[in-house]
């Protein structure tokens, strides 16, 4: 009967992820056309237009990613959009020297997870072949 009861729960959670997935891609698939509209009237002489492509683009990428996360479930897609995250976060113009230094730890931290937990791939020029002696 609890193994009845824990498979239904996870199939539900797994559902109900699904659902928000699909949430999330017509919701950025909309929001996605409604920038496009709204960049197009802009002024591109100015700056503040630059950026405003910058962080529209970083959070659909952030959306993306989020759908992704919830897919997937993969340890380095959180990674992606926690770094996402703070990238969007890092490019305001108004920051203070403490949010700057706050965000450059982080990014650190997550180059350091990335590093330190999840294993690099081997590429051919780091094979060894066991018959080659050094």
């Amino acid at each position: 009967m609890d193994n009845l009861v824990i498979k239904w729960t996870k199939d539900l959670a797994t559902t109900v992820e699904r659902f928000l997935a699909l949430a999330l891609i017509v919701g950025s698939i909309y929001f996605a056309f409604h920038s496009m509209f709204v960049l197009i009237e802009l002024n591109w002489r100015d700056v503040e237009t630059y950026y405003e492509l910058i962080y529209r683009v970083l959070l659909l990428v952030i959306g993306v990613e989020l759908i992704r996360t919830l897919v997937t479930h993969d340890l380095m897609a959180i990674l992606e959009l926690i770094a996402f995250v703070i990238a969007r976060k890092m490019l305001k113009p108004d920051l203070s020297s403490l949010d700057i230094l706050v965000g450059a730890v982080a990014f650190a931290l997550i180059l350091a997870a990335r590093r330190y937990f999840f294993p690099w791939p081997i590429g051919p020029q780091e094979e060894k072949d066991p018959s080659h002696q050094d």
